[in-house]
């Protein structure tokens, strides 16, 4: 599926060729800590297949616990997240889901780091609605 996407500000487009079957959920508390909610929703892109149009993001590199190091690309201009990707030589980029303009039709098929969910998260189905914005 070809798609493309942007930060909040427009400073950063980029194009991908994707598969939706590789949408995922992260509940990591790594991934709750980069962005100020409970989990992060991403689709990977092989390098060949993700090209950035415009913008240069920012990168933070994040050391886990593992060793692993995880390049975070952030727009420098209004922070959002674009992907993350190995931090040399990357061969995936793990495109932001909320960054990408055909979002709607990107339903997540895995859910991993379950363990680190937080608890209320399962259950947002029983949470009241507002169609509008919140209730004030």
């Amino acid at each position: 599926m070809k798609i493309d996407g942007s930060c909040h500000c427009g400073f950063i487009t980029y194009e991908a060729e994707i598969d939706p079957q590789k949408v995922g959920v992260c509940h990591c508390t790594d991934c709750q800590s980069l962005t100020g909610s409970a989990f992060t929703t991403s689709v990977a892109a092989d390098n060949d297949a993700f090209r950035l149009l415009s913008g240069q993001p920012k990168i933070y590199v994040k050391t886990a616990e593992s060793g692993a190091k995880r390049a975070q690309a952030f727009c420098p201009q209004c922070g959002s997240r674009i992907y993350a990707a190995a931090e040399i030589a990357p061969q995936t980029f793990n495109l932001r889901v909320g960054t990408i303009r055909q979002r709607r039709e990107l339903r997540p098929k895995t859910q991993s780091w379950c363990r680190s969910s937080l608890d209320w998260v399962m259950d947002l189905g029983s949470v009241p609605q507002n169609a509008q914005g919140r209730p004030r």
